[in-house]
């Protein structure tokens, strides 16, 4: 999964009344500059760099994702115990590496000794062929400065301490800021780093996207606030269908993208793709990459 899964009653349990009379102004509008993630065809993203090919968040899955011509790198942060801006989706190193620990607890020499092509195996566990290659767990500087030219998704996972700041740091000194989206499930986090880097596009977090899924039903989205330009979004959540067409429309008069995760199988892809959606995050971008070549939706 992309994300941890949106909360079981969290989307129902705020109800249709409830997100009617909780929604203040729009802070976004028609007049929106145009967004760069919108560009009329749907974006092959990397998720955590293609896990079902390759070991995931690391440098050999992104360089691999990167020459098959994907659109966009997505993967998730956390911070070591000395500070440093590191690449994992899970806050510990138990389930993708050989070694045990919170990231957090750890620096970061302790946490590239671990083995993070350990556990892949492509075939149910009869072989584990990336074992033993020297693969570790990426630094965000190695990815912003390996490729310097292709649009990212990064998910802060990691709430305290605040991320924020040194987040915005590395993306200035990069010169990655107009290139990145950059999401979370925490409101907390997401504050944090708006604040600090108010030029880079975000997503909206599970609470500020609600309203808009459920007044999207109804013909009423344009009464919630979009605080920001990205709807990552996965296709149901809390017993809701979340991405429908009139959800895409809804969110494209406002400006605001909308990429779907994690989507894994061709009839999927092909459904989302005739909706309309601006991206689809997939393990498998092989697979995407062959059904969007086959509707005509090739990267040029």
């Amino acid at each position: 999964m992309k994300k941890r899964g949106w909360a079981g009653a969290g989307v129902l349990a705020l109800g249709l009344l409830g997100a009617l009379g909780g929604c203040g102004n729009p802070t976004q509008t028609d007049a929106n500059p145009a967004n760069p993630l919108i560009t009329g065809r749907v974006w092959n993203v990397a998720h955590q760099g293609g896990e079902l090919l390759w070991p995931s968040n690391t440098m050999l899955a992104f360089r691999n994702a990167a020459a098959l011509g994907v659109d966009m790198l997505d993967t998730d942060m956390h911070a070591t115990k000395d500070g440093v801006l590191v690449l994992s989706h899970d806050d510990t190193l138990n389930r993708l590496t050989d070694r045990q620990g919170r990231i957090e607890d750890l620096s970061l020499a302790e946490v590239q000794a671990a083995d993070a092509g350990y556990t892949l195996s492509p075939d149910g566990g009869q072989t584990f062929p990336f074992r033993g290659q020297g693969i570790r767990v990426a630094m965000l500087s190695e990815l912003l400065t390996t490729f310097p030219n292709l649009p990212m998704s990064i998910e802060i996972k990691q709430v305290t301490p605040s991320l924020g700041a040194p987040f915005c740091k590395a993306l200035r000194d990069a010169g990655a800021t107009s290139r990145v989206v950059v999401s979370s499930f925490s409101d907390v986090a997401m504050g944090d780093f708006r604040a600090a880097c108010p030029e880079v596009l975000t997503s909206m977090t599970e609470k500020e996207l609600r309203p808009l899924v459920l007044l999207s039903k109804v013909g009423l989205s344009g009464l919630a606030p979009v605080p920001g330009r990205s709807a990552q979004v996965p296709l149901t959540g809390g017993g809701l269908t979340v991405v429908t067409p009139a959800f895409v429309k809804a969110m494209h008069r406002r400006g605001v993208s909308v990429q779907v995760w994690t989507i894994n199988d061709e009839a999927t892809m092909r459904r989302l793709i005739q909706m309309g959606v601006d991206g689809i995050l997939t393990d498998d971008p092989a697979l995407l990459k062959r059904v969007l070549e086959e509707v005509g939706q090739a990267k040029n």
